[in-house]
This record gives structure tokens, sequence and C-alpha cells, in this order.
């Protein structure tokens, strides 16, 4: 049963808007592509079988690069321990000047601090970046920056990235300059000086070779460089990976890495943050490839110049191998990356895989879990984490409750390379959470957050807290 107790309701106004946004629509060439997140919130919201009113300000559909329309629809993860599972909604989003849609990953600051983005709302209607302070047995909720949807960009998906000063870094899909319709979107950095948060462009893309509506996180390094993906633009059209460098005065210079060709090493990129680990960069496209469904791919800085070289370490083969992976990368101590797929496997429902590394430099994949759709979920877009017994968590889009408002799903090892599912929640729809695409993060009593796009008590968005 869902606890409301820690939701701080009592400073807000609760105001239903005339639209909701929405998860689903599908590339122009095929019939079974995984969700954009450029949407339009009538057709998307009606095609998924659910009630909504119409009337969408301000929305734009699926950007066509190459023939295709380009996909976003991000991640979740958990953590887990030994206890029955609870779970409890500890915020939920008003509308209007609170934000709504919060399609984010959360990072959570030493005090205990969560930071987050919602994609539309705020006093101009461009989306938010948030902070809940926890206060005892409530949450206090901040609006940080409201973004115009001009020069400082609009609709921020997917979170932001906490540096070691507490300054915060994101992108926004539309506003800031170039050629597109709306603005092609930026990258941005929130800097706190005495309690007072100020926003600064660090990049507007132009829609050209540098691509554009960047909608995925960002990754940081110990020299404070940051990588990310826009998933349209670039000499292709089919979008590019790029790194951010500031220099000791505050200037930013930004730097394309690889651009997307649509073969081999894929197309679009995906929504999960890139996984950094000793130098190199590993992420996933969740289209293109040498069958059609997407790839994972290793980036390795060269030794000298800055550049780097992509090598395709898998590609998907779809049904009843994975295909379409949307998720970031997990990685285990004995070297093996996780990840989930929205469609494929066995059931043509979304997937669990492995990839291990062999001889040679190359690698091999393993299905470890095929949904099975209903009560198990469906249609994964989650990136994983693992608990010190090896246990792996995530998210379905879809599925489980009546609502089909998603899961979080558990796989546990057991002896010769076999894993077993289990639903650790069912998400009910308002006043629980509803379909969550994104990420969780840890407290230091191992406690896990998270949010969801619609849920909560005025169905505009909800956080809510885990415990294993």
């Amino acid at each position: 049963m869902l606890d409301m107790t820690g939701s701080d309701q009592s400073n807000h106004v609760i105001m239903k808007p005339d639209y909701i946004l929405a998860l689903r629509y599908f590339m122009s060439n095929e019939s079974d592509a995984p969700p954009s997140k450029h949407h339009n919130a009538k057709n998307c919201r009606a095609s998924a079988g659910l009630t909504t009113s119409f009337g969408v300000r301000g929305w734009r559909c699926s950007y066509a690069a190459g023939g295709a329309v380009v996909m976003f629809a991000l991640v979740a993860m958990l953590a887990s321990g030994a206890r029955a599972a609870t779970g409890k909604v500890i915020y939920s989003f008003a509308g209007d000047n609170d934000g709504e849609y919060t399609d984010t990953d959360l990072v959570i600051d030493s005090a205990g601090n969560l930071y987050g983005t919602s994609v539309r709302g705020g006093q101009f209607g461009g989306g938010t970046v948030f902070r809940l302070a926890p206060s005892g047995n409530r949450w206090i909720h901040t609006v940080l920056y409201s973004f115009t949807g001009g020069a400082d960009g609009g609709e921020p998906y997917k979170g932001v990235t906490l540096d070691a000063q507490g300054n915060l870094y994101g992108t926004a899909v539309t506003g800031g300059m170039g050629s597109c319709e709306g603005g092609c979107g930026v990258a941005y950095k929130l800097t706190n000086s005495g309690g007072s948060w100020s926003q600064h462009v660090i990049h507007y893309f132009s829609g050209g070779n540098d691509g554009s509506g960047p909608g995925a996180g960002l990754t940081i390094d110990s020299h404070g460089n940051l990588y990310g993906v826009a998933p349209t633009g670039g000499a292709n059209g089919l979008g590019v990976i790029y790194g951010l460098h500031p220099d000791a005065r505050g200037n930013w210079t930004f730097k394309v890495i690889h651009t997307f060709t649509g073969g081999t090493d894929g197309a679009t990129g995906s929504a999960g943050r890139f996984l950094l680990h000793a130098g190199h960069l590993y992420g996933v496209a969740t289209a293109g490839g040498a069958n059609g469904k997407g790839v994972a791919f290793e980036l390795t800085p060269s030794q000298a110049g800055g550049e780097w070289n992509l090598k395709t370490i898998y590609a998907f083969k779809g049904q009843p191998d994975a295909g379409f992976p949307y998720g970031g990368l997990l990685l285990d101590a004995s070297g093996n990356l996780y990840g989930t797929t929205y469609y494929d496997g066995a059931n043509n429902l979304g997937s669990v895989y492995q990839l291990s590394p062999a001889a040679a430099g190359e690698w091999t994949e393993k299905v470890l879990y095929s949904f099975n759709g209903g009560g198990d979920g469906q249609n994964s877009i989650s990136n994983l984490v693992s608990d010190a017994a090896g246990n792996l968590y995530g998210t379905t889009s879809e599925g489980g409750a009546g609502c089909s408002c998603g899961t979080i799903f558990k796989l546990a090892p057991g002896a010769n390379g076999t894993w077993t599912e289990s639903v650790v929640h069912r998400f009910n729809g308002p006043p629980d959470g509803a379909f969550v695409y994104n990420g969780m993060v840890a407290d230091s009593a191992g406690n896990f957050y998270g949010a969801t796009v619609h849920g909560g008590t005025d169905d505009e968005g909800a956080i809510y807290k885990f415990t294993p």
C-alpha cells in the first residue's frame, strides 16, 4: 500500500492543465519502433489507449532524420537489500509553476537533497530544475530555475549532473538558437552562490554539424569535462556524440567526438548517460547497426589530439535476441555490461541482456530475461543497478497493474548462469506513480529515489522512495 504521509503539498495550488504529455510515437519506417521523446501529446497519448484532454501547447513530434523519426524515452534504476520492499510517493507535482511531466533522473548531494527536472511547467511553462530537501518526514520542493523556452532553452529532459563543487549541468531539447523550429536546444550550467542559483548556457546547438535536440543526461569526468549525445543533426542528420571542455576562466569548448552514420555504428545514440570506465565511454545507440536493431559501443580516446575512436561491441539482432536499447549500461566487477531493450527478446516485449568481454577485444551477448507482458511488465527503457549480492534492478514502462503503469523488477543470479525475475512493485497510477522512465539514486541509508512522468495526487508526475 502506498504511504502518502511524506508528501508536502501545503504550499501548492492544485490546477489541472488542459493537456497531458504522453509516451508513444513510432519511427516512420518501423511499425514496432520504440517511443519518441519528441512527441505530440494528442496522438501519442491516444495511441497508448489512455484518456487525455487535447489542446497541446508548443509540442513538437519527432524529428525526421534520414527517413527515421528519432526516439528517446529513458531510464530507471534501483538497488536492493534483503528486506521486504516498500515504496511511497514523497512528492506529487501540481503542474503549472510547480512543474509537470517529470521525465528525469535524480541526483543526490551529501546533505541528502535530490535534484531533477520537469519537462513542462515553471513560471514560463518551459520546464524547471528543482530540489527536494528532506525535513523530518516531509520533503520541501523548491524550483531552482524556470526555463523561458527562449535563449536559455526549454523542455529539459533527463535531469541534471552534479559536480564536486555543487554545480548542476543539463540539456534542454528546445530553445536556444539555430535553424530548428523553436530552437535547437542548449547545454547549460546552474551555479549556486550563497543559495541563489544562476543559469548559464555553455553551448547553443545550431542544428548543423554539432547536432540538435539534446535530450540525454551528461556524464562528467574527473577534469570537469562533459559528454553527451544529440539525437539529430550532425553531418549525416543522425546525431552526434560530443564533449564540452572547460578552461580556467569558465569558458567552454564544444567538440564533436563522433558523428553517427546510421551504418554499423548505429544512429541517434540513446537517452542513457554514458558509462565512464578507465577513461573509456560505453553506451548504446537505439537505432541502426548491422541488423537495424541498435548497437552497444565503446569510445576510446586516442593518444594525442583529443580524438576518439568508436568501436561497435555488439549489434543487436532482434527477436529472440534483444533489440532497441534505450537506457545506459551497468558495469560489474568482472567487466560485464548489463542493459535493457524496449522490444525484441523471446516475446518481442523487451529484454534484459548481458555483454561479456572475450578474447582479442571481442564481446559476447546473452539475453538474461525476456518480459512476458501483463503483470510481469513489458517494454523496459531502464538502465540497471545491482546490489551487494549481485541482484539486478530496473523498471518496465508498461504492464504490471491494471493501468499498465509499469513495474520495478528484480533479477537474481542463480547456478549455471541462470537468472530469476520477480516484480517487486507494480505502479498503480494516482496517487501512486505512473510510467517510470528514469533512474533511481541511493542515499547513505540504502534507500532509493526515482521519478514518474505521470501519477501522484494530480497525475502531473511524482517522486517516490523505494526501500528494498
